[in-house]
């Protein structure tokens, strides 16, 4: 997903950002709608969630088009397999941690180049990740990987000017999630979210918009939570 601070849309919107993963089409299409809100033109790009290096190589293949890029969002999140501990095969260890670390880590290395001083990556992390969650062990812990990469490029990143921080929602009404959960589940999950519902997809663009925008300048090695307070109380 790319967008441009300075308006227009499509190919010919030059690009001032560059949102890539496997976004979920219901969370591509309200972190676009989100980031319009802002005053950034936006278009969602779906990418294929099995073959993650293929989606770095077409941040790279877009070099002459994206001359200058502010904004690198890596949005990979393989959900969708749950397993407890006797459960986990290394099939599914390998599907979620190539999706979450391996996409992230070589989408961003790939975009790295087209970025320039003052830019801002934003990776996605997730509530799980800084909580226990029943049989979602693997997942979380992609997540707190994705965490402590923020923490880590911080430091990477000294001398360049470019920020690196991580947006990390909660239950989200996607698609994705309305057909992988149950509807006592997805009941229960309302529950305990403190703010009592889910969240909006376009709520995490605003917060994506943020960490993108001059006013987050002294921000980096952080975690925004967008999560209704779930993994906060």
């Amino acid at each position: 997903m790319g967008f441009s601070r300075a308006g227009g849309s499509g190919e010919e919107a030059e690009l001032g950002g560059f949102l890539g993963g496997a976004l979920r089409p219901a969370l591509g299409d309200g972190l676009a709608a989100g980031v319009e809100t802002q005053g950034v033109g936006a278009v969602g790009v779906q990418v294929d969630e099995q073959r993650v290096l293929p989606a770095a190589e077409a941040v790279e293949g877009d070099r002459d088009r994206q001359r200058d890029v502010d904004t690198d969002h890596a949005d990979f999140d393989g959900v969708g397999q749950f397993a407890s501990l006797g459960q986990i095969t290394e099939e599914h260890y390998d599907y979620i941690f190539d999706i979450n670390l391996k996409g992230t880590l070589f989408t961003v290395q790939k975009a790295l180049p087209l970025m320039k001083n003052g830019g801002s990556i934003i990776l996605t992390g997730s509530a799980v990740g800084s909580m226990g969650t029943p049989a979602m062990s693997i997942y979380s812990a992609s997540k707190a990987a994705v965490r402590n990469l923020v923490r880590s490029w911080a430091h990477d990143l000294r001398g360049t000017g470019i920020r690196v921080n991580v947006m990390s929602p909660g239950p989200i009404k996607t698609d994705k999630l309305m057909e992988l959960l149950p509807s006592d589940v997805l009941s229960e999950m309302n529950r305990t979210v403190p703010l009592e519902r889910l969240g909006d997809p376009k709520e995490t663009a605003g917060a994506v918009a943020f960490l993108a925008s001059d006013d987050s300048s002294f921000m980096t090695g952080s975690e925004v939570f967008v999560d209704g307070g779930y993994a906060q109380v």
